[in-house]
């Protein structure tokens, strides 16, 4: 273990959040990269970049919302140069699996000359929990394009567990997890988890990707919808319809199941409906 923090890009995000709390349970400092952070970052703002690397041994970086975000790929490049300037010693990055941009963003850092882990990562079993899906849910809903088509889908929990150990373990350098649940599923089939878990229907809506589109632009804007629906479409071809062993290669166990994060989720009140 090293004496200089470790830097978590994101650090309010889903994962980052989450790598923050197990990073420092286990008694590894932690410097904070956000807008609002002791120190600043920005993805927006270059003149951020290098006070937040000083003095920084890892880093966990993310991009937020995505890698297929335009520009996106050019500033994880423009980082990693200045990274690299500052000495960084390991960088973790988190990728979308299946993604075009994301895969360029891997080879960006791949060639940064620093030493690297990439966590390629399935959909989110939490975007239900906290994320755009979990509104429908509370209103017994989870309206999903893609038809019938599996996806392996994976606890946050598992991708953070897996940055930690890249961050703080020998062993992970050069390696591309490639992280999913341990099973497919259909939407249809997450919904009756979600229906068993939650003690009422959870209909599965099979909806258009043109009707995705329009429910997220009504919460974040047509840009982001443009982005997401180009994502959805991407993922949801049958290109990562099968599972892979990037969490036992990282941690020696297996994902934790749907059902299991779903009765995670279940006990936090997060689906509760106000009286």
């Amino acid at each position: 273990m090293t004496d200089h923090p470790i830097l978590v890009i994101g650090a309010t995000g889903k994962t980052g959040s989450r790598v923050v709390t197990k990073l420092e349970a286990k008694g590894v400092a932690v410097r904070r990269g956000a807008r609002r952070s002791e120190t600043p970052f920005d993805w927006e703002d270059p003149a951020t970049w290098a006070p937040v690397l000083k003095g920084v041994s890892k880093a966990y970086v993310t991009y937020f919302p995505d890698l297929a975000f335009p520009g996106a790929v050019e500033k994880l490049e423009a980082f990693t140069k200045v990274a690299a300037d500052s000495g960084l010693e390991h960088v973790v990055l988190l990728s979308g699996r299946g993604e075009h941009f994301a895969t360029v963003g891997e080879e960006v850092v791949r060639n940064s000359g620093i030493p690297f882990t990439i966590v390629r990562a399935a959909w989110f079993a939490q975007n239900f929990s906290e994320g755009y899906l979990r509104d429908p849910i509370l209103g017994g809903a989870l309206p999903m394009p893609g038809g019938d088509m599996p996806e392996p889908i994976i606890d946050i929990d598992d991708i953070a567990d897996v940055v930690v150990a890249a961050l703080t373990e020998d062993g992970h350098q050069g390696e591309r997890y490639e992280v999913t649940g341990p099973r497919l599923m259909t939407f249809a089939e997450m919904a009756e988890v979600l229906t068993e878990t939650l003690g009422r229907p959870i209909q599965y809506v099979p909806i258009s990707f043109d009707d995705f589109h329009a429910n997220v632009a009504a919460s974040g804007g047509e840009f982001v919808a443009d982005i997401f629906t180009s994502i959805a479409r991407e993922t949801l071809d049958g290109r990562n319809a099968h599972v892979t062993d990037g969490v036992e290669r990282a941690l020696g166990r297996k994902p934790r199941d749907f059902a299991e994060f779903a009765k995670t989720a279940m006990a936090t009140g997060t689906w509760s409906v106000a009286a």
